[in-house]
């Protein structure tokens, strides 16, 4: 017997992928049945540098003006039209060799206003032909339910998730989707990044902050609704199907304390509890203590109905995480609002976001011995400024380099004894950017023509990055 069990490389099985939304990838929004969604009010702003280019908290009165809006740009609402085209992009998708592809089903396509009585037909049958031909492609559907695509009327008419109602909607959604797909689809991520309620907060919880007393608050309880929603939806998926694999997901965000202070590094634990707790309710099954005491210094009260407690012990199957960038905390960052910062030791992005790989290596390994459920890799990507050259050729050698690095420390956290199930990398093909809405930051290994303002041919046309990333997984990782 030999004690020598160190993984040669990515296990059998390794799911290689990429990873989209509907929202930002679609257009069509009002094709189908669709009703407004919350995507469809993100509006690109050109006045802005570029790390100013987020979505920031949004009121009933920006709604309205969005609605009414006939001049601004609104990106998300067209995309890159994969609505309409997503038949030829799937075939560039699956020729890098991909085994699986990772998009989102659109709520408001399904239940366009989320409080409808029945579900559009035209939605499910969209979605019908789009898994059909994932699977046709040769590649395993990975689907998630709520990525930033929130009906909007749940928004106006109700408080989006801190109305407890909606809990039911979106179960009833899930049961709907779940029962409809059961034999196509094993893979399931409900809710995309349920950990950021401090920025994306309007795309994700849909909590206009003129409709309730205290943001703060109203942000804890919605989270709060959305994970004994997903506690649910998971309860029933197992009885539609005990074959499926219900994963929960959060983007990383675990901080390095900036020193060796001690009260840097207890400053840094605390704070990173409050990235765990999302992880610990929806795999560990209950709420823990230090989420307790946190919301007792912050004055916050989150209403446990009855049956919560229980529900919530219907856990995920795996954990599946978003990795762009790290930071860094101490104990003055975390009094404040802003509780982590850029880290000097490392290079960043042109919108900020510092560039870590071996920062994935010691994430996994954080999240491995804290829940020991295989991990999947469900975002990873750099955004850049791609610009073809004279011959219209994209050299994103700098892409390359990123995903290389990446990749490698992916493996060597396999080395280490985590269970990494699959790697996508984040927007394969072009499509808007969540956080700015812009098309020229792009992360795809295929280019689409078009720019901000959605001019353009639309061509797609394969960057350097493509065949990198045929060759790495040709070789199941060997070659990178």
């Amino acid at each position: 017997m030999t004690t020598n069990k160190v993984p040669d490389g990515f296990p059998a099985g390794f799911l290689w992928g990429g990873a989209v939304a509907a929202n930002q990838c679609e257009g069509a929004w009002q094709e189908g049945g669709k009703g407004w969604s919350v995507a469809d009010i993100n509006r690109f702003r050109d006045d802005l540098a570029l790390e100013k280019k987020y979505n920031e908290e949004i009121t009933t009165q920006d709604i309205a003006a969005a609605i009414a809006d006939n001049e601004g740009v609104y990106p998300k609402r067209n995309a890159i039209d994969f609505y309409h085209t997503y038949k030829d992009d799937l075939k560039l998708l699956a020729d890098t060799g991909m085994n699986a592809f990772r998009t989102s089903i659109n709520w408001s396509r399904i239940y366009p206003n989320g409080d409808d009585a029945e579900p559009n037909e035209a939605g499910l049958q969209f979605y019908d032909n789009l898994i059909d031909e994932i699977i046709a492609r040769g590649m395993t559907p990975v689907m998630t339910l709520s990525h930033y695509e929130m009906p909007l009327n749940l928004t106006t008419a109700y408080s989006g998730w801190y109305s407890r109602e909606v809990v039911d909607f979106f179960v009833r959604y899930c049961e709907t989707v779940f029962s409809r797909y059961q034999h196509k689809v094993k893979y399931w991520i409900i809710i995309n990044q349920i950990n950021l309620i401090s920025h994306e907060s309007f795309n994700h919880l849909g909590i206009a902050e003129d409709k309730v007393d205290n943001l703060a608050e109203a942000k804890y309880q919605g989270v709060h609704n959305e994970m004994v929603a997903c506690a649910k939806a998971t309860q029933i998926a197992r009885k539609i199907n005990a074959n499926f694999r219900i994963g929960m997901m959060f983007a990383d965000g675990i901080s390095y304390p900036a020193t060796c202070k001690p009260e840097d590094v207890l400053a840094t634990v605390r704070r990173n509890q409050m990235e765990y707790f999302f992880g610990d309710v929806l795999l560990r099954g209950k709420y823990p203590g230090y989420a307790f005491r946190f919301f007792a210094e912050k004055n916050i009260e989150v209403k446990f109905w009855p049956g919560d407690e229980e529900a919530l012990r219907h856990t995920a199957d795996f954990l599946a995480i978003s990795y762009y960038y790290t930071r860094i905390s101490d104990s003055e960052s975390v009094k404040k609002r802003k509780t982590s910062y850029a880290n000097p030791f490392i290079k960043a992005s042109d919108w900020g976001w510092g560039i870590d790989p071996v920062g994935l290596r010691i994430k996994l390994n954080l999240y491995w011995d804290r829940y020991q459920v295989p991990i999947m890799i469900a975002e990873n990507g750099i955004g850049a400024f791609d610009n073809p050259d004279a011959s219209g050729e994209i050299n994103d050698d700098y892409r390359i380099d990123y995903l290389r690095a990446h990749l490698a420390q992916v493996k060597e956290a396999i080395r280490d004894g985590v269970q990494v199930s699959g790697y996508f990398p984040w927007g394969p093909i072009d499509i808007v950017s969540c956080s700015s809405s812009e098309m020229s930051k792009r992360y795809g290994l295929i280019y689409v023509d078009l720019d901000d303002y959605g001019n353009g041919s639309a061509k797609r046309s394969l960057k350097k990055s493509y065949a990198w990333y045929q060759k790495a997984i040709a070789s199941h990782g060997e070659e990178i």
